[in-house]
């Protein structure tokens, strides 16, 4: 089993940054993908952004591409979502996941774990 401990979130004004943190225990992950989700009130839950690490793939949405950074410290078992230049529509809950699958995925389904999740909230 893997359990997963989201950080981070708060609120912030536009413009403005925030770093989230995901902290994993149990199964070693450092081969799959991790990614970061995100559900705004009302919405589907959407994808933010993925990475390999053994590989250094990543993957971003074009929503946030450009403005958000994954990473990973695998002393740690940490992944981090770095936001920079933060927008009002960015508000959501933020939720990390870890997947048991080869290739980057864009897919919830394609992820086995999720955290309980983190709220970012942008204020304009």
């Amino acid at each position: 089993q893997v359990q997963l401990v989201e950080s981070g979130g708060g609120l912030v004004q536009a413009g403005g940054s925030l770093r989230l943190s995901c902290a994993a225990s149990g199964r070693t992950l450092t081969n799959y993908p991790m990614g970061w989700f995100r559900q705004a009130p009302g919405k589907e839950r959407e994808f933010v952004a993925a990475l390999i690490w053994v590989t250094r793939s990543t993957d971003y949405a074009d929503s946030v591409k450009g403005r958000f950074t994954i990473s990973r410290d695998n002393a740690k078992n940490t992944v981090y979502l770095q936001m920079n230049s933060l927008k009002p529509e960015d508000t959501a809950v933020y939720y990390c996941a870890a997947s048991v699958r080869g290739a980057l995925a864009r897919a919830p389904i394609q992820y086995s774990y999720w955290g309980q999740g983190t709220q970012v909230t942008v204020s304009s």
